[in-house]
């Protein structure tokens, strides 16, 4: 895979073990995983759970996933771990293990409480430990919660496994594709189709405060922006514009969103304040094609996609539309610019000759950086913690599927789908 120079960013391990608890450094090069040993989560009495062996399984492909830890296979574990018993600490550093877990389930009526701790065995000490009470079907996300707790405790960052992704399924014959909105949750599990396919969908983008959605469907053969609460399952069309809309996404507040309006030979950009309906116009180039905004972290600004230069390139705007300035000089094409959550760098598309890129730039355009490169690679998307992207893949010949990568361009992966899918949305953390 070709990449530009190394990011001045990469996944650097390191455990500083003298009168410090462990602590995962991430800055510099690529080097080995941390060796992580996640223990079965036993019922009261000590038995094991089928339910604990399922919630270990999480937790260990999680922290996997990140490319940062390697969890120990259980066949190499000394002593079977308890919360009622200190650990034997020189069992886990014989094994090479810099962290390792202990747990315990208990069940009451339909109700799962699940406790772990997290050990230091180099200090000899425990370093995190909490407990979750959940629906017991609601055991994989107690699995997410507790592989978010062991990252930010090692990373000093926030986890983000516990969030879902919004999506495009698709199937069907390649001249007559049938695109469902789907959502599942990071890591693939729990697929779940949220339209029936009779209307094309595109775009769904997820309200970074809330569990709604917004997107475009060609319901009533008119391309329109509707919006869908995933609690209630009430859906409704958007804004009154004068002509086709798409591209939506909303404002970091939820409150508001900006959209994109084709009319009359010109794309122009919209903000549509969605308890009112008041919209207001934020650019006016004739001829030109406006579109893909997004708001910055704090909602000041909006980086674009236009073609008023020539070619397709990234735009800044205030958030009221005034001070709209070009980003990007290259020769090459560039699309979906979509602003970090920490705000200090933009994701995009860019075509160059024959090959499609992920990239990330500083938000005045300065230190580009390409993280992949395909046949055709687009549309990223932002984990809520600003380390990972997601975005859509597709073989020269065959159908769209989702990968993931680290903001550094390591650990690319692909993300397991029932189906041929694209344009994928990440969630806020549920919380």
């Amino acid at each position: 895979m070709k990449r530009i120079a190394s990011f001045f960013l990469a996944a650097f391990l390191s455990a500083n073990i003298a009168n410090a608890a462990l602590k995962i450094d991430i800055n510099q090069g690529n080097v080995e995983p941390l060796p992580i040993a996640i223990s079965d989560f036993y019922e009261l009495d000590g038995s094991s759970s089928d339910v604990g062996s399922e919630i270990k399984k999480v937790v260990e492909n999680d922290l996997a996933s990140s490319g940062l830890f390697r969890p120990i296979s259980s066949d190499a574990f000394l002593e079977k771990l308890t919360l009622e018993k200190k650990p034997t600490f020189n069992n886990w550093r014989q094994i090479g293990a810099m962290a390792f877990t202990s747990g315990k389930i208990t069940k009451q009526g339909d109700k799962l409480t699940v406790e772990f701790r997290l050990w230091d065995p180099n200090i000899e000490s425990q370093i995190e430990g909490t407990a979750f009470t959940l629906t017991e079907k609601s055991w994989r996300r107690v699995g997410h919660k507790i592989a978010d707790q062991i990252y930010k405790r090692l990373t000093g960052e926030t986890g983000y496994f516990d969030t879902r992704i919004v999506f495009i399924s698709e199937s069907g014959p390649y001249d007559a594709r049938v695109k469902k909105l789907a959502i599942m949750d990071q890591d693939g599990a729990n697929y779940k189709e949220l339209t029936d396919g009779k209307s094309l969908v595109i775009t769904p983008r997820f309200d970074p405060k809330s569990q709604r959605v917004i997107y475009m469907s060609y319901k009533n053969r008119v391309p329109q922006v509707y919006l869908l609460d995933l609690q209630t399952g009430e859906q409704r069309h958007i804004g009154n514009f004068p002509g086709m809309s798409f591209s939506p996404r909303f404002s970091p507040d939820g409150n508001k969103a900006v959209v994109s309006v084709a009319k009359d030979g010109s794309t122009e950009i919209y903000e549509l304040h969605l308890n009112s309906g008041a919209t207001v116009k934020l650019t006016s180039t004739p001829g030109a094609i406006n579109t893909s905004p997004c708001y910055s972290h704090d909602g000041s600004k909006i980086v674009f996609n236009s073609d008023r230069g020539g070619r397709p390139q990234i735009y800044i705007m205030n958030s009221d539309g005034s001070n709209q300035h070009r980003i990007s000089f290259s020769d090459a094409t560039y699309f979906s610019p979509v602003w970090s959550p920490r705000g200090d760098f933009i994701a995009f598309t860019k075509k160059q000759g024959s090959q499609f890129y992920i990239g990330v730039m500083r938000t005045d355009g300065s230190s580009e950086r390409l993280l992949t490169s395909s046949w055709m690679d687009e549309g990223p998307t932002w984990a809520p913690n600003g380390r990972v992207l997601m975005f859509s893949r597709q073989k020269q010949g065959a159908g769209y599927q989702i990968h993931s990568v680290d903001v550094t361009g390591y650990n690319e992966r692909k993300v397991e789908t029932p189906t041929d899918s694209s344009d994928p949305a990440w969630s806020p953390i549920l919380g």
